[in-house]
């Protein structure tokens, strides 16, 4: 089901359970270096098949790493407009129209496991072929909860055009594909998408001077302002 969000603090207000007034984040907003896609021009660039996170983006350290439980309520993405033979193209080497869902993630904490994720949770899959040259932002039916150390990934069964590439390297990201598959312009990566809860996959791929465009809107847990000793 896709809706549009009008208000998203107005969302957020009917999608979680009743507390206290509740702040509202926007992750991954607020870089300071501008980012857009080089689509509709050449090279056209999209994002398939895979889970992914943006680990840096120019000033924004960890933009996605959740420090304080709490709810994901929706998510944007900035999609470019393309012309009729790149949706094609994209289409019939990918198995469909473009398509993104909102994931969590966690990994591993020792040198050793740092790179394995775990999938914790996901969103339904939104359509987005009828946004294209928009930025559309999307109510989550069930919002997310989401834990401390957990990471906002987004998942893209299919294709997805929303990514910036040539960028300073202070931008990179980190993908769900096993180490030597990471694909590139003359040779495709193989399908690595996480849509199994529970599932570890070892993420062998940083793709760097890129940005994925996306930002998901979190309100994080309200802090207490009474304890059981008063």
């Amino acid at each position: 089901m896709k809706r549009a969000l009008a208000a998203v603090a107005l969302a957020a207000a009917l999608a979680l359970p009743a507390s206290a007034s509740a702040r509202v984040v926007e992750l991954g907003a607020g870089s300071t270096q501008p980012a857009k896609s080089n689509c509709p021009g050449n090279p056209c660039r999209a994002v398939y098949q895979v889970t992914g996170y943006q680990g840096r983006s120019a000033n924004l350290k960890n933009p996605f790493f959740i420090r304080r439980d709490g709810w994901l309520v929706a998510f944007t993405i900035t999609l470019p407009e393309l012309a009729d033979n790149q949706i094609e193209s994209f289409n019939a080497r990918f198995g469909g129209e473009p398509q993104v869902r909102l994931s969590t993630v966690k990994h591993g904490t020792t040198r050793k496991t740092r790179l394995n994720h775990r999938l914790l949770r996901q969103s339904e899959v939104f359509d987005v072929e009828d946004y294209l040259g928009s930025s559309p932002t999307f109510v989550l039916q069930k919002p997310l909860r989401v834990r401390r150390g957990n990471i906002v990934a987004i998942t893209i069964p299919t294709w997805l055009p929303s990514l910036a590439a040539d960028l300073p390297a202070g931008n990179w990201w980190r993908s769900s594909r096993e180490k030597g598959e990471c694909g590139s312009d003359d040779a495709l990566a193989p399908p690595s998408t996480m849509e199994e809860l529970r599932e570890i996959v070892r993420w062998g791929c940083t793709y760097k001077g890129a940005r994925l465009l996306y930002t998901a809107t979190y309100v994080p847990d309200p802090r207490p302002t009474k304890t059981d000793e008063e």
